[in-house]
């Protein structure tokens, strides 16, 4: 009797090592996480509306990033790296790292794409650019988006594993260097992708701030004391408790929330 059954063999790819170097440094995160609800109705309807009068769909996954670094803005605690043993590095600009899935070699791979000063850019530019990264023509040696690598970076992403542990030990506490090639938060967008229900959460990040944002179920809420049928996005936030506290990260959720519940930065 054959207890195997049939089966294939597919090579481990660079891009899935390189993916583990990333997922090892990020057990040395000492992660602290807050899995929330927030309400989306209004929003989904003038998002809607948008796309009707205009013709032009606007990124839900874009608005949910304007918002994030517009909360972020006026809590720049959650936009710190270390700065060696003794400082912290606090950045005005809020960088932010997502994620595109594009077809490489018939792998389907999660490249990354920064979007520099989010805080400053309107819903529609941060669309743009999603879409643009969406688009744009992929390296299939380079795991960024949009940007050519110089030599040197091609070298550390083709490097032996021992010598990227080395580069990652290395940014741990460079605070300066990490914004400039991870940027400051990471948003990643798992429940847009199929029909994802409940909260997606992350092992951790290796950016200051990660925000996974999983899917939207619709159930009851109170609005002005009556029950209604109302969209609720699931959100995991995931904070560095090394560099911040609980106090801080809530009351960024609490900004978060008001900005998400109340459509903001949307075009009317």
């Amino acid at each position: 009797m054959d207890l195997i059954g049939n089966y294939v063999t597919k090579p481990f790819t660079k891009s899935r090592k390189n993916s583990v170097e990333i997922l090892r440094e990020n057990k040395k995160k000492h992660s602290a996480y807050g899995l929330i609800e927030l309400d989306v109705t209004n929003a989904r309807k003038i998002i809607k509306k948008f796309k009707e009068k205009h013709s032009k769909k606007i990124s839900f996954t874009g608005w949910i990033i304007k918002c994030v670094a517009e909360a972020i803005s006026k809590h720049k605690q959650l936009n710190a790296y270390r700065l060696g043993s003794n400082k912290l590095v606090i950045f005005d600009d809020v960088d932010i790292l997502i994620y595109v899935e594009r077809e490489i070699k018939d792998e389907n791979i999660p490249l990354v794409y920064i979007i520099r000063k989010a805080n400053e850019k309107s819903v529609l530019e941060i669309t743009n650019e999603i879409r643009f990264a969406q688009k744009v023509k992929v390296e299939p040696s380079s795991p960024v988006l949009g940007k050519k690598l110089t030599g040197f970076e091609k070298f550390i992403i083709n490097a032996p594993s021992f010598f990227q542990r080395f580069i990652l030990w290395f940014f741990r506490k460079n605070g300066v260097l990490k914004k400039k090639y991870l940027g400051t938060v990471g948003v990643t967008a798992v429940g847009m992708i199929g029909e994802v229900k409940g909260w997606a959460v992350p092992i951790g990040g290796i950016v200051a701030t990660f925000i996974s944002i999983g899917g939207i179920t619709k159930k009851p809420g109170v609005i002005k004391n009556k029950i209604e049928i109302r969209e609720y996005l699931h959100i995991t936030i995931c904070s560095d408790h090394d560099i911040v506290d609980g106090g801080p990260t809530s009351r960024f959720v609490e900004t978060l929330s008001k900005l998400v519940e109340n459509g903001y930065g949307l075009p009317k």
